[in-house]
């Protein structure tokens, strides 16, 4: 199990569309921008405007923090994000344009590769003791609010806000939290043939 503390992640400027983000990226180890299979990164989106088209990516959102944004994707009714509504997923493909509800909000956003791998995205509300079983591939452990003790095996680790658990292969995992807390499992596997 790597541990990945808020202030290790690697920040990039990043345009999107009409909006300006300031991203924070975790990449796969020897993976840049151009060649990702996969990608998981919180940006700040401060203005509406139309998402990045990256053809042949799917994509997960969530909105981390503000009051939500209205999404408009093509060929899809409208969709309102909040921080409650579950993780929506979407091509990134389908011509996408978003309108934020109240001002600047910080969303997760969760891309693999099309055909390559797949992935999903749990968000985690808990106050007790709550086991997460790993189906293989990789697995990340996004606290996003509360603190969390963790336990692989004979392995334990600490997660504050904004850190990141990073664990390979089939693992069990038992997430105790402080007090509450909330989290985002995420799961990153090879398609089933």
């Amino acid at each position: 199990m790597k541990v990945l503390r808020a202030k290790d992640y690697k920040r990039m400027p990043w345009k999107n569309g009409g909006g300006e983000t300031v991203e924070i990226a975790v990449f796969p180890e020897k993976a840049s921008l151009g060649d990702f299979d996969w990608r998981v990164s919180m940006a700040t989106v401060a203005t509406d405007g139309p998402f990045s088209s990256f053809p042949g990516i799917d994509r997960t959102l969530s909105i981390l923090q503000g009051k939500g944004m209205r999404l408009m994707i093509e060929g899809r009714a409208p969709a309102l994000m909040t921080g409650e509504t579950a993780p929506l997923p979407f091509p990134a493909d389908a011509a996408t344009s978003a309108t934020l509800v109240d001002g600047p909000i910080v969303d997760l956003n969760v891309m693999t590769r099309r055909g390559k791998l797949a992935h999903s995205v749990q968000r985690l509300a808990i106050d007790h003791p709550h086991r997460a079983e790993s189906l293989g591939g990789t697995t990340l452990l996004l606290c996003h609010g509360g603190a969390v003790r963790l336990a692989a095996g004979e392995t334990t680790a600490d997660l504050a806000a904004g850190d990141t658990a990073v664990l390979t292969g089939a693992t069990a995992v038992t997430i105790e939290p402080a007090a509450s807390a909330v989290l985002f499992l995420i799961t990153i596997d090879k398609p089933a043939a």
